[in-house]
């Protein structure tokens, strides 16, 4: 018995997904699914400053020198595990924003209408930047999807992480307390 993994959107097709899989694949270094985000180590600062925001908006930074901590993700529409981690940053960022956490989800969509879709359906309560170029990720050194960077208030890598699963919901929240000195 074999399984078939569904495309998230309903309206597209086998192939079509597989096609956005594969460019999304081949704009972040030909890198499939498995690896690291650790092109980035602690202690780190980031290799850019501000991520492309929406269509005719300006940059969006990704350390503002506000926040106690800034949780960097990176994700487009076609990835399964982002539909997990979505409703877990919202709870995240309701949970510590009022202790200095900021979010900041970078989409790497070649198509606005494949995120907004994307959105419609697990709307972000955080702050978001659109790459579809994919130049920030590749600046990263993403590898895996999704992939994020937690900074501290120095702006300082404190730490990365690589995928999304359930399991990873609790250790990467006691980070986030923890980077927060909650």
């Amino acid at each position: 018995m074999s399984f078939v993994r569904r495309p998230p959107f309903h309206d597209s097709t086998r192939r079509e997904w597989l096609a956005q899989s594969a460019t999304a694949a081949l704009a972040l270094g030909g890198l499939g699914w498995s690896g690291l985000a650790a092109a980035l180590a602690p202690g780190d600062v980031l290799p850019v400053q501000s991520a492309p925001g929406a269509a005719g908006q300006p940059g969006v930074p990704l350390f503002d020198g506000k926040a106690r901590a800034t949780y960097i993700d990176f994700w487009a529409s076609w990835c399964g595990p982002c539909r997990q981690s979505f409703p877990w940053m919202n709870r995240m960022q309701a949970k510590f924003g009022p202790q200095g956490l900021r979010i900041v989800a970078v989409n790497l969509d070649k198509q606005t209408a494949d995120a907004q879709r994307f959105l419609a359906e697990l709307p972000a309560q955080f702050t978001l930047a659109f790459d579809p170029s994919a130049d920030t990720a590749r600046r990263f050194g993403v590898k895996a999807m999704p992939s994020s960077v937690l900074l501290g208030a120095d702006g300082k890598v404190l730490a990365t992480h690589a995928g999304f699963r359930e399991d990873d919901m609790a250790p990467l929240e006691a980070r986030l307390a923890a980077a927060l000195g909650a």
